[in-house]
């Protein structure tokens, strides 16, 4: 929630958040049918996004055969995207919806941390994803001796620490207003749950773009190397060669969907994180209400496109949601040939 008070804001009729505190931040308040709309909207994409991407993590911990590095980096991706589900959106439907947070400081500053570190690790974890597919297509012979589960496990720990500590020093120790105390605590009103963010801060966001562009570079070369492979399956015709390298070419196109998915969906808040600053914090409520809202649906698609695009784990979504993975030994069915 970005709630600054403003001579505008506190002028006139307005109702506020908290009737009997000074400070208290101004409320908007929607019309009832859009009120219940909102809370429709957001409470089936809270529940959506909950579901899909627990069948993702139950299918990877349950099936041996899904039980790969690969997936085990979508397993991580799939925890973050549960926190953003189960923490994270919860309470900012009702600060959304409400206008205003009514949950307390502690809480505001756990729930932005968890929302910082889970955006952070998903980021790092595409990272670790698109060096495991450009081992995977661009050298097939080293990957399995490069890309152990002991690399994974070294690549999942970085994912998660980083952002953890990252996240702990913006919220809990307010580097993310570092320069601009002063501003911040005569701007910020009570019931609102803001991330301000100094020039410094916002000059740290901006490290978002690096992993991006290394992103897209990996992709592109992966995509180039994927190509000149196929041409070269097409010329020897070599059947089993043709399937395995047919079957590593769309794990690694999905998986740039689901890059480009995510980067489709956070740039824009980044953008305007970035940008904010440097205008004085004019930016408008309903905007960066948006934008977050944009970043947040993508851990809602990811396990769409996992559905879509992967038959293993629908057929995995079949039997989790049947009931049939209570049978004994449903660990060890195939979900796909080898």
């Amino acid at each position: 929630m970005r709630n600054i008070l403003n001579d505008s804001e506190t002028s006139g009729n307005i109702s506020l958040c908290y009737d009997s505190v000074n400070n208290s931040c101004p409320k908007f308040t929607y019309p009832i049918v859009i009120q219940a709309s909102l809370y429709i909207f957001f409470g089936m994409t809270v529940v959506a996004t909950v579901v899909g991407n627990l069948l993702v993590i139950i299918s990877v911990l349950h099936f041996k055969q899904l039980q790969t590095p690969t997936n085990y980096l979508i397993l991580s991706l799939a925890i973050a995207d549960l926190l953003v589900g189960g923490i994270i959106m919860p309470p900012s439907v009702i600060r959304t919806v409400e206008s205003c947070w009514y949950l307390g400081e502690l809480f505001c500053k756990i729930h932005s941390g968890i929302d910082v570190m889970c955006c952070t690790a998903s980021i790092i974890i595409l990272l670790m994803i698109s060096f495991d597919r450009y081992y995977a297509v661009c050298h097939p012979l080293l990957y399995k001796s490069k890309i152990t589960f002991s690399t994974i496990g070294i690549m999942t720990s970085i994912s998660w620490v980083v952002p953890a500590v990252y996240a702990y020093m913006l919220t809990f120790q307010e580097l993310n207003i570092s320069g601009v105390q002063a501003f911040s605590n005569s701007a910020v009103c009570e019931g609102s749950c803001i991330l301000l963010q100094s020039m410094l801060a916002s000059a740290l966001a901006s490290t978002f773009y690096i992993p991006c562009i290394i992103l897209v570079s990996i992709y592109v070369k992966i995509f180039l190397v994927a190509q000149e492979q196929a041409r070269s399956v097409q010329i020897m015709n070599a059947t089993r060669k043709s399937s395995l390298t047919k079957m590593e070419r769309k794990a690694t196109k999905t998986l740039a969907i689901i890059m480009g998915v995510f980067l489709l969906a956070w740039i824009p808040y980044n953008l305007v994180f970035t940008i904010d600053p440097h205008f004085g914090y004019t930016t408008p409520q309903l905007i960066f209400d948006v934008v977050t809202w944009i970043g947040y649906l993508n851990s809602t698609c990811n396990p769409v496109v996992y559905a879509y695009f992967y038959s293993w784990f629908r057929h995995a979504f079949q039997i989790i949601i049947s009931g049939k993975i209570f049978q004994k030994c449903s660990s060890r069915i195939q979900l796909f040939s080898v």
